[in-house]
């Protein structure tokens, strides 16, 4: 978070939030829908890791939200472990329809700890709610209260509940972030 300038006016809040999970979950079209009310249905999948920014309001604060959005792919894992550092937020996602990116939730929060995200703050989005499912609400809304995250499901197509946890994502993050703040000026 940056500081109050010195004239004593708001300054803008930056927030670095990564989305994790395995590849073609829809991280890339979530934010795509979410910056851009935007869908690609083609899929093209993210070499390494792709950037955004967003400006939002935020419990009345003006803050510039950075996106890394990191590929699930193995092959590009020594590229996006050098970006979890300093990440005050994560969106982690899957597949709502791909049962193996479920299973893989908890190795990517591993990796995100392992390479500097040990207190990120977390919200679990199950994309693609609009597919056939192979993971149940139930099932993942248990997995998401187990870690104590939020739980969202979504559908990057059609644009249904991305903006709700996108939104949380960023106040719980922002929380956060103002919180470690504090106790570095203590």
């Amino acid at each position: 978070m940056t500081a109050a300038p010195p004239d004593g006016g708001a300054a803008t809040v930056r927030l670095k939030v990564i989305s994790v999970g395995s590849s073609q979950t829809g991280k890339s079209c979530l934010i795509k829908r979410f910056c851009e009310n935007k869908f690609v249905p083609k899929y093209v999948p993210t070499i390494g890791v792709d950037y955004g920014v967003r400006p939002t309001n935020i419990k009345g604060r003006d803050v510039r939200v950075n996106f890394f959005d990191l590929s699930g792919a193995d092959p590009y894992v020594d590229i996006r472990t050098e970006f979890y550092k300093d990440a005050h937020g994560a969106a982690l996602v899957f597949g709502l329809d791909d049962r193996a990116s479920f299973e893989k939730l908890e190795a990517w929060m591993k990796e995100a700890r392992d390479n500097g995200a040990a207190a990120v703050t977390y919200v679990l989005i199950g994309n693609k709610s609009d597919a056939k499912r192979a993971v149940s609400t139930e099932e993942a809304k248990a997995w998401a209260d187990d870690r104590k995250m939020p739980y969202f499901e979504v559908s990057a197509s059609t644009g249904q509940d991305v903006t709700a946890a996108f939104e949380t994502l960023f106040v719980k993050a922002l929380d956060a972030a103002a919180a470690q703040a504090e106790g570095k000026t203590k």
